[in-house]
């Protein structure tokens, strides 16, 4: 039997709910999911980079480009990590990443010239992410692909509640000092360190391999990205994600600007960024219980269909009670779509690249975040309020690359081996 089967049952037993499917859950998995949610509670770095730098006196433009280093760094960092696995494990990745990242972030406060901020900006985002693919890779190992989703859910949620707390977290620390705000966050990834150290399992790659996954499918070498990137449907796949978080990100970028063009108060759009995190942390897991017995590929269109209608309604003469409406639609479209397509990617790969596969399906949701936000604006200056129905064709489009890129269960070609 393999690991998945043993962990959490086999893939024919059927779905179990928030409870039994944590209860059930190895320690490892438990572990990775608590690990997130510290490292993302200490994120104070990417919120304050920009604070930090112009109280030091670099101008605010210089301070911009450090935080799109950080940024380019993390999906370095994403996809470093999805290769790295293959060479030192998961446990030393995860540990590896997150010692880094401490050592690193607490340099930041010592760099006194501005290419020095520069590369520690890259280093950070880059030894930050490395842990992902090697956490979404164990948790998708040691578990059964019927809890996956739920899983995944969790591990979601993790992430949403730490990076809804850190800002809060952050700005009291502020209120000491920037050495108590970086410190913290270099402690709190120095302790997901220790945490994999002591509770993740040891797995030098080929044992790994053996123990999870049996032999090898395919020919020795018929992994690693090329392999991503000649599997077709996997690419169809790769740009549902870049659409859907192109899309997606325009809460941070275009809301607050349309808000504002409106004549309402800022408060206006906290609330609604507020009512999104309400939605997310409170129903994603009671909303997943029904959803992981979908078909994956219903999920993921029904969820990116749903935030682009959600986003299209923003383009109405709405009133507040308006906005509010429409940002509840999207925001269930998140949470209807997005477990299922952060699990997906182990579904889709053959287990000894897993993890290159999970890589980049992460790498490609942080491209989309990074350039949605700069070209939603750009699109705004030039047509306003037409922008909201640019997003529901690009989430139109995104629907239709999700799917012929995530075929149904039995219609899935073989896997392209790259030698040939």
């Amino acid at each position: 039997m393999s690991v998945e089967e043993t962990a959490l049952g086999t893939d024919a037993e059927a779905a179990a709910g928030i409870a039994r499917t944590w209860r059930e859950a190895p320690l490892p998995v438990k572990a990775v999911i608590a690990g997130i949610m510290v490292n993302r509670l200490g994120g104070f770095l990417q919120v304050f980079l920009v604070l930090f730098m112009v109280a030091r006196g670099f101008p605010e433009v210089r301070a911009g480009f450090a935080v799109a280093a950080h940024g380019a760094g993390a999906v370095a960092g994403i996809l470093l990590g999805g290769w790295l696995i293959g060479r030192i494990g998961v446990r030393l990745s995860v540990v590896a990443s997150m010692a880094l990242n401490a050592a690193l972030t607490a340099a930041v406060l010592y760099a006194s010239s501005y290419p020095v901020m520069l590369l520690l900006a890259a280093g950070t985002g880059a030894a930050g992410q490395v842990y992902r693919p090697a956490s979404a890779e164990l948790v998708s190992r040691l578990t059964g692909e019927r809890r996956r989703v739920m899983v995944f859910a969790m591990y979601r949620l993790a992430t949403n509640i730490g990076t809804t707390a850190a800002p809060l977290i952050g700005a009291a620390l502020l209120t000491h000092s920037y050495a108590l705000l970086f410190w913290g966050e270099a402690a709190a990834a120095l302790a997901v360190a220790v945490l994999g150290h002591l509770l993740l399992p040891a797995d030098r790659p080929t044992k790994a391999a053996r123990a999870a996954d049996g032999p090898p499918r395919r020919p020795e070498g018929a992994t690693g990205y090329r392999a991503v990137l000649r599997d077709r449907p996997f690419v169809l796949f790769l740009a549902a994600i870049l659409g859907f978080s192109a899309v997606y990100t325009q809460y941070l970028s275009t809301l607050p600007l349309a808000v504002r063009a409106h004549g309402f108060d800022t408060l206006v759009y906290g609330a609604l960024v507020a009512v999104n995190g309400a939605i997310v942390i409170v129903c994603e897991l009671a909303v997943t219980r029904k959803v992981q017995r979908w078909p994956a590929r219903l999920a993921a269109i029904a969820g990116i269909l749903a935030v682009g209608a959600g986003l299209t309604a923003y383009a109405l003469p709405l009133g507040v009670a308006g906005l509010v409406a429409a940002t509840v639609v999207w925001s269930v479209g998140e949470i209807i779509g997005s477990p299922t397509m952060t699990a997906y990617p182990a579904l889709a790969a053959a287990p000894e690249n897993r993890s290159r596969y999970l890589g980049a399906s992460q790498a490609m949701f942080g491209v989309g975040s990074a350039v949605g936000p700069a070209a939603g604006v750009a699109a705004w200056a030039l047509m306003g309020d037409t922008v909201w129905l640019l997003c529901g064709a690009v989430a139109a489009f995104a629907a239709v690359a999700a799917y012929y890129g995530m075929p149904a269960p039995g219609r899935r070609s073989p896997r392209p081996d790259p030698k040939k």
